[in-house]
């Protein structure tokens, strides 16, 4: 099943309280404010004439470390205090989040470990490394991975950073939230990359409140999308992490998640699922129409349109983010590979 549309999401009552709020995403903007870039929102010509909507991209791959998750790191380091972050942070990461850790940390004079698994791509890793961070490899899955920093957090009092499930992380992701409706106020729907559901939840908390009646769609991979099982069978449930050509999109949302899950099932109104040759094609078009070098996980929203899976009806976002691809991987896939 490639398509969850909104009739078939198990939906929680109406006046349940969400665990994170508009007021969170606005105070998050405030606090990151020239830590993090004001992203551009550009037209994009080539999938306004597929669709006949206007159709503009959200370029999340101009931040300094190529990906949004720079916003939800320097959100929850911030929230901190001196002796929490002083202790070292420590967090488990699919490749962009460790990044983005390991990048905040750098700036505050303060050490960082990053644990991650064997299948994180190893440019990911290496640029990891240059920001200084301690690494640790650990395991298959970002499961493996998580339990390293648990095991950190008790031996050595480190601070964890999570990827996703966490309200300040969440509130960092949503100001990019903010930022589309501002540029594009008349916004009908937006197309995010989903995985945990830290951009994905944050981001609808934002286009939500200030605009209810736009579409939000959460855009994975079929290979192992963590998200989509939980929300289809109403709790989150454990998976078996797949390669992937979105490996930034891995991973599963945590069994005992307890901010992203309620978010992306009580605001999401589609998710749609692509397979790795819709990927690539993502990624290929990306480079050649609108020259801009994306990942697998970035490119999936440009995916969905082009394999016909999302209906548009109005001026539409595209969340683009992770633009840190193996560049022979990426020169073999806009040469017409699939991986």
């Amino acid at each position: 099943m490639t398509i969850m549309k909104s009739e078939t999401l198990p939906r929680s009552a109406e006046n349940t309280i969400l665990p994170v709020t508009l007021a969170d995403v606005e105070q998050a903007a405030a606090r990151i404010m020239g830590r993090v870039v004001h992203t551009p929102l550009v037209r994009s010509n080539s999938l306004s004439g597929v669709t006949g909507q206007p159709v503009h991209l959200k370029l999340e791959t101009h931040q300094p470390i190529g990906a949004f998750k720079l916003r939800g790191a320097v959100n929850a380091i911030l929230s901190l205090d001196e002796a929490a972050r002083r202790r070292g942070l420590v967090t488990a990461s699919t490749g962009n989040h460790g990044r983005a850790v390991a990048r905040a940390a750098r700036d505050l004079c303060v050490p960082a470990t990053i644990c991650m698994s064997s299948l994180v791509p190893t440019n990911k890793i290496e640029a990891i490394r240059a920001l200084d961070a301690e690494i640790r490899i650990i395991g298959t899955s970002q499961d493996d991975a998580q339990e390293e920093v648990e095991r950190l957090v008790q031996s050595r009092g480190l601070t964890p950073i999570p990827p996703f499930d966490d309200v300040d992380v969440v509130a960092g992701q949503g100001t990019i939230g903010l930022e589309i409706v501002e540029k594009l106020p008349d916004l009908a729907s937006v197309l995010i990359p989903l995985s945990g559901g830290g951009l994905a939840g944050g981001v609808a908390v934002a286009v939500k409140a200030l605009k209810p009646q736009a579409r939000v769609i959460g855009i994975s991979m079929q290979r192992g999308a963590a998200m989509y099982a939980a929300i289809a069978a109403g709790r989150p449930v454990a998976i078996r992490e797949k390669e992937t050509l979105a490996d930034s999109l891995g991973g599963g949302i945590g069994l005992k998640n307890r901010v992203t899950f309620p978010l992306c099932r009580d605001l999401l109104d589609d998710i749609v699922l692509l397979t790795e040759e819709e990927i690539a094609a993502g990624i290929r078009h990306a480079a050649r129409e609108e020259r801009e070098i994306v990942e697998g996980a970035g490119a999936v929203g440009i995916a969905a349109i082009l394999a016909g899976k999302v209906r548009l009806s109005g001026p539409t976002a595209i969340i683009l983010s992770g633009g840190n691809i193996e560049p022979a991987r990426h020169r073999n896939i806009v040469g017409g590979a699939i991986a």
